[in-house]
């Protein structure tokens, strides 16, 4: 969860140097780790040494972590294959593996068909749709769009608003994406505004392709400066002592431009950033982030 694929590997042939044998519960935690960092050979190394070598039959955690692993970093194809050779019917968690992936990277055909099964399981999850609402939103299908929201609508189902929460003097602080009845709020923006500036000035440009909404472009940018860990880190600057930690939970996956808006402000402000989103652990210090882009 915290992106050290490298140290598992590593932790793991300490492991049987010093003659202790890997169980499952090993090899789950060996395949999150290279999901979580991108380590598709040494994953794929691990997958296939299971039985080969430790006499260990994969179970349906191992392959939803494999093809998660694949899913992430763009083998959708190969993902979709291992899922119907699984010697056993697949999961639930094996098809969120990958339609994740099929919205990371765009897969709008196999991510249908992952959504389909999905829905064929549970169709009042409204997850599930959000998903392939946002596979089709960024590849600008707005009539695909609405068409997902229409089913969403007549089954009485809603998005889970996307927040997050910051720890500030033994008290809980909670943000929601475009709130601005908050106490501080005009703190709040004016903090934002002086990052804003400064950020551009370093040469960041923002990233409307995280906005999955059929509106101009200043209406996105406008958009994204409201996303709800930008207010919470405001927060945070504005009540915390300056060179200090800034932890902030998150309900949801972090956007990639909040990502790399948040790399920018751990440079500017100097602080360490660790955000807690639905996927991971980001730990910003001086510009760059623990999972190297890979989330």
């Amino acid at each position: 969860m915290h992106g050290q694929g490298h140290k598992a590997l590593n932790l793991y042939r300490r492991m049987l140097e010093e003659g202790l044998k890997p169980n499952k519960t090993t090899f789950v935690s060996l395949l999150s780790a290279c999901s979580h960092s991108g380590l598709v050979d040494q994953g794929r190394s691990l997958f296939l040494s299971m039985e080969s070598d430790h006499n260990i039959r994969a179970n349906e955690k191992h392959y939803a972590c494999y093809v998660d692993l694949l899913s992430r970093a763009g083998h959708i194809k190969e993902a979709e294959v291992l899922i119907k050779q699984m010697p056993f019917q697949s999961s639930r968690e094996v098809f969120e593996a990958l339609l994740n992936g099929c919205r990371m990277h765009k897969n709008i055909d196999i991510g249908i068909k992952a959504a389909d099964y999905l829905l064929s399981l549970d169709a009042t999850n409204p997850g599930i749709y959000i998903m392939l609402s946002n596979i089709y939103a960024e590849a600008r299908r707005w009539d695909a769009v609405d068409h997902i929201r229409g089913l969403m609508r007549g089954r009485g189902l809603k998005k889970t608003p996307g927040y997050s929460l910051i720890e500030v003097g033994k008290q809980l602080h909670a943000f929601f994406a475009g709130e601005d009845s908050h106490p501080n709020s005009v703190e709040i923006d004016r903090i934002l505004e002086n990052l804003k500036s400064e950020l551009e000035a370093l040469g960041y440009v923002p990233d409307t392709s995280c906005v999955l909404r059929d509106v101009d472009e200043a209406m996105k940018i406008k958009s994204l400066w409201r996303h709800s860990e930008r207010l919470a880190i405001a927060f945070g600057l504005l009540h915390t002592p300056a060179g200090s930690l800034i932890r902030i939970s998150k309900n949801l996956r972090v956007c990639g431009d909040c990502h790399t808006v948040t790399k920018y402000i751990s440079k500017v402000v100097k602080r360490e950033i660790i955000v807690r989103d639905a996927n991971r652990f980001h730990h910003f210090v001086d510009g760059k982030c623990s999972c190297n882009d890979y989330w």
